[in-house]
């Protein structure tokens, strides 16, 4: 029986590889699907983990449409026995239609996806690293805010970025968590800002 050849999957331009464990076992792994197609899987592709396989993926797709290609993904990588541990999508509020967000969220929970997202955009987490932030901003702002906390033009799609902010990393894990606590009910729509990027950079951490 041979396996169903599929055409021009972008899916296999971000495979970070397949190791084996002992054995001959392979390695856990953790798929990774983000919105947007270069600024977020640059900063995750850069993590560097040794216990896990990361494997992530840039569609440039919404919200629930995220969502349902990591149900797809699981589906297929289970038919294959080569099960996920986990899958994440990475996600904004930005400008998507409120249906679609508290969908993408609802059809997550149901299919056991997590999701790390921001309110309103990734480069809150960004911030976070230098300063607490608990006042919405434009998402147009955040590039001056960056430029100015880094003393350097901010580039949104740099592939340095995990490296330059990696010693303020545990900052804004702080503030991270010190932000979703304002918010007594969360409503990751309405709850602007916040961001929940925090629990993946941890679960990221915890496999080094």
């Amino acid at each position: 029986m041979t396996r169903r050849q599929k055409k021009n999957n972008p899916w296999d331009n971000f495979k970070l590889g397949r190791s084996t464990g002992k054995k001959g076992k392979p390695k856990r792994r953790i798929l990774i699907l983000c919105e947007g197609e270069k600024t977020e899987p640059n900063y995750f592709r850069a993590f560097r983990v040794t216990s896990v396989i990361i494997d992530v993926l840039g569609l440039g797709a919404n919200t629930t449409s995220l969502v349902e290609e990591a149900i797809k993904q699981k589906k297929e990588a289970k038919e294959k026995n080569e099960p996920f541990e986990e899958i994440w999508c990475v996600f904004d509020r930005d400008s998507n239609p409120k249906a679609n967000f508290n969908k993408a969220f609802e059809l997550a929970k149901r299919n056991n996806i997590h999701i790390a997202y921001s309110n309103e955009a990734f480069e809150l987490w960004y911030l976070l690293h230098f300063s607490y932030l608990n006042t919405g901003i434009s998402r147009k702002l955040y590039k001056a805010k960056l430029t100015e906390s880094m003393r350097k033009t901010y580039e949104k799609n740099s592939t340095t970025i995990y490296e330059e902010l990696l010693p303020m990393q545990s900052t804004a894990i702080k503030f991270a968590k010190k932000l979703i606590k304002t918010y007594p009910t969360p409503n990751p729509e309405k709850d602007n800002p916040s961001t929940t990027v925090f629990l993946l950079v941890e679960k990221l951490n915890a496999n080094k």
